[in-house]
């Protein structure tokens, strides 16, 4: 196989540094497939792990990139064949192995999906780890007896990629949403994409009560930190508080009435380490009952690999709105 291009991630000597690299197969984490990666996307993880502002990489030198979506060429797993398409969300990619960014990637089978026959792996890209991760909150909290009768279910975050994603994929599964952005343009966006309510974070006034009238039969949160404290009095008795992120803060100073006196249960969202019968569940329902409708209004932006590193800072600095997709072209 003929070099090819990724961009790689170092820390060594000369300090943290990321860029275009040309690479061999040799180069790449050991794995049972080897894909033609044909698109990937731009996550709030890729973004700390691209600049070093995060500390994302467990090892060193790593492809970035924790999407992929394309072809299998090679495989010595059978689960596999030449010509399957195929993704691959977290497991690992950008941590511990060497993630999408890059013109071919080699995974461990156990990371691969098949590519369901209702997506193109450009949409499966759009979706990718945010819209996975808001699948998998609807999933958790359905299990935990969520339903549309308890109430409106709020999303913060809500012009990120996983809140745009989260409020297409829930409405759509027929719960009533409400919006919650600390910027009020987009509210007319996030409308079309199936919220009935809009709230400029900025207004939110919490009584800091420990308890208070229920307003909300449930959470999907990507802030933590205040903002998170601030709705778990507000939710119905027996509804969840889904977590999915800390864009505000990690910490939480609450108490514990929400939960011993309406039974509200905290659900962690934990997308990246998800075990496979639970990935393979969610994306089938993905691709079926809860598939996004607004997938070309969700995604906002298309780079090629030698434009991804311009997207990081913009997405650190609260900038961003939408999915970013990453088109990535093998050579040869």
């Amino acid at each position: 196989m003929q070099p090819f291009r990724a961009f790689r991630i170092h820390q060594d000597t000369t300090g943290y540094r990321a860029g275009i690299q040309t690479i061999g197969l040799d180069a790449l984490t050991p794995g049972e497939v080897v894909v033609r990666a044909e698109w990937s996307s731009v996550n709030y993880k890729d973004a700390l792990a691209g600049t070093g502002k995060g500390k994302i990489l467990r090892q060193f030198p790593l492809n970035g990139g924790i999407d992929v979506a394309g072809t299998v060429v090679r495989s010595s797993d059978p689960a596999f064949r030449e010509g399957d398409t195929v993704l691959a969300t977290g497991s690992g990619l950008s941590e511990t192995i060497d993630g999408g960014y890059s013109e071919y990637v080699r995974l461990p089978s156990a990371t691969v999906i098949p590519l369901p026959d209702t997506l193109t792996t450009r949409e499966a890209m759009i979706i990718g780890t945010a819209g996975y991760t808001a699948a998998l909150a609807l999933l958790h909290m359905s299990f935990n007896r969520q339903t549309p009768s308890l109430g409106p279910i709020a999303i913060t975050g809500a012009t990120g990629g996983v809140g745009m994603l989260a409020i297409d994929i829930f409405s759509g599964a027929g719960y009533e949403v409400h919006a919650i952005s600390g910027k009020p343009d987009r509210f007319d966006a996030l409308r079309s994409l199936g919220a009935s309510e809009c709230v400029d974070r900025h207004t939110l006034a919490f009584s800091g009560r420990p308890m208070d009238s229920a307003r909300y039969g449930g959470l999907l949160d990507n802030v933590g930190g205040d903002t998170l404290a601030g709705f778990l009095p507000l939710i119905a008795p027996y509804g969840n508080a889904a977590i999915c992120g800390l864009a505000s803060s990690p910490a939480l100073h609450t108490t514990v009435m929400p939960f011993i006196i309406r039974g509200v249960s905290v659900l962690g969202v934990a997308s990246a380490g998800s075990p496979r019968d639970i990935r393979e569940e969610v994306w089938r329902r993905l691709s079926g009952e809860w598939r996004p409708r607004h997938l070309n209004a969700i995604c906002t932006r298309e780079v090629g690999l030698d434009e991804v590193a311009g997207v990081f800072q913009g997405m650190l600095d609260g900038g961003s709105f939408g999915r970013t997709v990453v088109r990535l072209e093998a050579a040869g």
